[in-house]
């Protein structure tokens, strides 16, 4: 497994505001701050995640498009 792919991996994210929004608490930070930041990070996370798998599946479409282009003109 690629460490993007890693990087990518929802769970992984979720965990990460898992533990930040456990140390927050323990630091004190107030309750509706930390729920807000870890909100928002899960979002952002969200959609950076679709985006870069799309641009991945998009990718190996023109590829497989590309030679199969190739293979036909000759």
């Amino acid at each position: 497994m690629s460490i993007l792919r890693k990087l990518a991996s929802r769970k992984l994210w979720l965990a990460i505001a898992g533990v930040a929004t456990g140390i927050a608490m323990a630091l004190g930070v107030d309750a509706s701050d930390v729920s807000a930041i870890a909100g928002a990070v899960t979002a952002v996370i969200s959609v950076v995640t679709y985006i870069i798998t799309e641009g991945k599946i998009d990718a190996e479409n023109v590829k497989a498009n590309a030679n199969g282009i190739r293979s036909s003109k000759q």
